[in-house]
This record gives C-alpha cells, sequence and structure tokens, in this order.
C-alpha cells in the first residue's frame, strides 16, 4: 500500500484538532464552552457501539479456545498482573506526593470550590459489597444499554462458556457472530472518521469552560501528577515491558492514535474499540485480547489509583491532616479494593476518592473540592496512562500464553505499519 497523504493521516488530524481546539478555548471562552455537544456527541458514538464489541470479540475469542481450562487461566493471570501492577502504581503515588508535598503550605480557604455534595454522598454510601454485586446485571439488556462494561464482559464469559459447551450445533451462531463483529469494526472505521471533529469539541470546552487561570494555585498538584504517571509508564511499565520481550516504545507507536485520541476527549473509553482492533494487528490472540482488555478497563486503571493516591494525601496535606505511616498504608490498603468500582458509576473518579476518604474517617470528605477546579486537567493524564497500562498487560498476558504472532509484531512495527483505519478495514474483512 502507498502511504497515506499527512492531511489523510488520523494523528495529524487529530493533533492538530487538539491544537485548534485549545487556541479556540484560551481565546475564545464563550465558544469554546459551545463546543460542548460536539465532543459529548463522539464520545456517545463511541460509546454507542463499545458494548456489542466487547460482547463479540469476548465470544468469538472464547468460542476459538474451546478450553475453558485455558480461559479460566488467562483470566487469573490477569487478574494477578492487575492486582501487583495496580499496588505499585498506588505505591509510587504516595511516594512521590510524599516527597514533594504539593499541599504543604497552601492555605485550603483561598482554593476555589465546587459542589461536590452529590459525590461525597455518592462516596459514603459506596461499600465493597456493592463493588461486587455491581458485576452481576440484573438485566441483560440493562447492562447493554447502560453501557456497564464490567456486566457485558460478565454475561459474555458465562455466554461464550455455554456456546463452547454446545460445541458442533453452536457453530452457526458462532459464525453469525463472527460476521456480526466484522460489520461493528466496520461502523468503528466510520465513526473515526469524525475523530478529529470530536477531539476538536472536547478540547475546545475544557480550556474553555475551565480556563488556564484555574490551573496556577493547584500548579504544583497537577504537575506532580503528570510526572508520576511518566514515571510509572516510563520505568513501571517499561521494565515489564523489557522482561517480557518486546518493546515499549514500539507499542506505543502501534497506538498513537489512540493515544492522541484519548488525549483529546479525556477519556480511555473513546479508544476501547480500535484498541482491541489494534493489539489484535500487534500479534495478540483475540482470545486474550477479549478477556483482558475489557476486564481491564475495571481492574487495571492504573492512573486512576495513582491520581486516587496522590489526590487523598494532598487533602489531608492542605488540611493540614498529617496521616502516619500505617494511616498512609491504610490509605493503599482502602484504595486497592475502591479504585476497582471507578469503572461502572457516573462521576467514579470523584464518588471513589469519596469512598476512600469516608472509609480512612481522618480526613475530612469535602476536601475533595479543592480538586475539583483541576481535575479535568488531570483526567487526560489518567486515562492516556490507564489506556497503556492496559496495552502492555495485554501484549505481556499473550506472550506468557504462547497466545502471539511474533511476525504480526514485526509488521506493526516495521517501516510500513497499518493506521488505525487500515486496521479497522482489515479487521471487517477477516
Amino acid at each position: 500500500m502507498t502511504r497515506r497523504p499527512l492531511y489523510q493521516n488520523l494523528t495529524a488530524q487529530v493533533l492538530t484538532a487538539i491544537a485548534l481546539g485549545a487556541l479556540l478555548g484560551a481565546l475564545a471562552p464563550g465558544a469554546g464552552k459551545a463546543m460542548k455537544p460536539v465532543g459529548d456527541t463522539f464520545v456517545n458514538l463511541v460509546r454507542m457501539i463499545i458494548t456489542p464489541i466487547i460482547f463479540l470479540t469476548v465470544v468469538s475469542g472464547m468460542a476459538g479456545m474451546r478450553d475453558m481450562k485455558a480461559v479460566g487461566r488467562v483470566g487469573g493471570k490477569a487478574l494477578l498482573y492487575f492486582e501487583v501492577v495496580t499496588t505499585f502504581a498506588i505505591a509510587i503515588g504516595l511516594v512521590v506526593v510524599n516527597l514533594t508535598r504539593p499541599g504543604a503550605g497552601l492555605d485550603a480557604s483561598t482554593l476555589a470550590r465546587g459542589d461536590v455534595s452529590k459525590y461525597t454522598a455518592a462516596g459514603e454510601s459506596m461499600r465493597f459489597v456493592d463493588i461486587v454485586t455491581h458485576v452481576v446485571p440484573s438485566s441483560v439488556v440493562g447492562a447493554f444499554a447502560e453501557g456497564e462494561v464490567l456486566q457485558v464482559v460478565f454475561f459474555s464469559v458465562l455466554f461464550g462458556a455455554a456456546l463452547a459447551g454446545v460445541g458442533e450445533p453452536a457453530r452457526g451462531i458462532v459464525r453469525g457472530l463472527e460476521s456480526l463483529s466484522r460489520v461493528f469494526f466496520r461502523l468503528t472505521a466510520i465513526i473515526m472518521k469524525v475523530a478529529p471533529i470530536g477531539a476538536f469539541g472536547a478540547m475546545a470546552y475544557t480550556i474553555g469552560n475551565f480556563g488556564v487561570r484555574a490551573l496556577l494555585p493547584l500548579g504544583r498538584l497537577m504537575l506532580d501528577v503528570y510526572v508520576t504517571m511518566a514515571l510509572f509508564i516510563f520505568v513501571v511499565l517499561n521494565l515489564i515491558a523489557r522482561l517480557s520481550g518486546f518493546s515499549l516504545r514500539k507499542l506505543l507507536a502501534h497506538i498513537k492514535e489512540e493515544i492522541l485520541l484519548v488525549l483529546g476527549t479525556s477519556s480511555s473509553e473513546a479508544a476501547l474499540p480500535t484498541l482491541i482492533a489494534k493489539l489484535e494487528a500487534y500479534g495478540c490472540d483475540r482470545s486474550v485480547v477479549g478477556l483482558v482488555v475489557p476486564a481491564g478497563y475495571s481492574f487495571n486503571l492504573d492512573g486512576t489509583s495513582i491520581y486516587l493516591a496522590m489526590a487523598t494525601m494532598f487533602i489531608a496535606q492542605a488540611m493540614r491532616v498529617d496521616l502516619s505511616l500505617g494511616q498512609q498504608l491504610s490509605v493503599l490498603a482502602v484504595l486497592m479494593v475502591t479504585s476497582k468500582g471507578a469503572a461502572g458509576v457516573t462521576g467514579s473518579g470523584f464518588i471513589v476518592l469519596a469512598s476512600t476518604l469516608s472509609a480512612m474517617r481522618v480526613v475530612p470528605v469535602e476536601g475533595i473540592a479543592l480538586v475539583l477546579g483541576v481535575d479535568r486537567f488531570m483526567s487526560e493524564a489518567r486515562a492516556i496512562t490507564n489506556i497503556i497500562g492496559n496495552a502492555v498487560a495485554t501484549v505481556v498476558i499473550a506472550r506468557n500464553e504462547g497466545a502471539f504472532d511474533e511476525a504480526k509484531r514485526l509488521v506493526a512495527e516495521g517501516p510500513r505499519h497499518e493506521s488505525t483505519q487500515e486496521v479497522l478495514a482489515e479487521a471487517a474483512s477477516h
């Protein structure tokens, strides 16, 4: 294939859109705020297809495995990996925020505050048992309609196991689902054509609504969060990638369009359908991708975990609450549980932060109002770290399972690697 002109390249389009959106928001805040429906509409377009793609990918992947022991093994490895790496993420966040102390010396009474009553009320009522019971949907249709990723994964695994158990009589259903999967990847390719417009609208609204001025009082916290997440990606995840025998740098180059999409929209969900296709094109077997990626969106939120740990300590520092080493270790323990509930709840970041502070009963829950103004500006870092963490996890587990195609990886890392549009077109045709 001949290389596409630059103006047809999705990476260049999204980068240009993000820059133009930021410029519009800074120079004309009113016009930037008016772009909110544009960004929201694109994110809704993607969310519209997320649950069907997860269902089709998980079920067709499990049907291809046929060995249910392999499904359990992959799932077990994924959950173990998620827990270990997420714990590292939380620990790194706590170490950095203790060294840099961004909240020390701040006068909390002078910082802008927002209304956080809806978050504190939900956080105080959020219990571990609620997180567990939330996994099982009361209605399959409701899970799909509400976009409950974890519930859809749960149903998909059960459906895939039942389909594999039926065996040959169900082959027609499997073929039908595989054909339907191709249709949805074609639909994803169509939606990605308007991705630059969505990124433009979302970025224009963010800058126009919150403004650069809001960053100044809490600039140290933002800087510390961004630096910590960069350290986590390029030190921890890079080490994991090296130990697993692949290059993090080349993997990031392969999914750069997804990373930019997340940067523009502040939502890791916006890149989920294309990430699935990209990881298959990178060499990961569909059966592994179908289980690890959707589960990772609920259990492997490295960026969210780092942010929650640092925000908790920042609030404590700003409100002059000194936490002992034992209390900080309790923060780590609580976040290991509450961070797992960050995927399926509206306003999840603040609700989980509120539930963490409620569980500790040391730092006032109302303190989350201090970070409300800059939360949106840190959501990009969280979402990018989350998506990179899930991509690394999928490749690691696929290679560990022997479900990885090195030939595909070499093509993906080569000078003529495929763009997102080409990967989606190939997924739709196979």
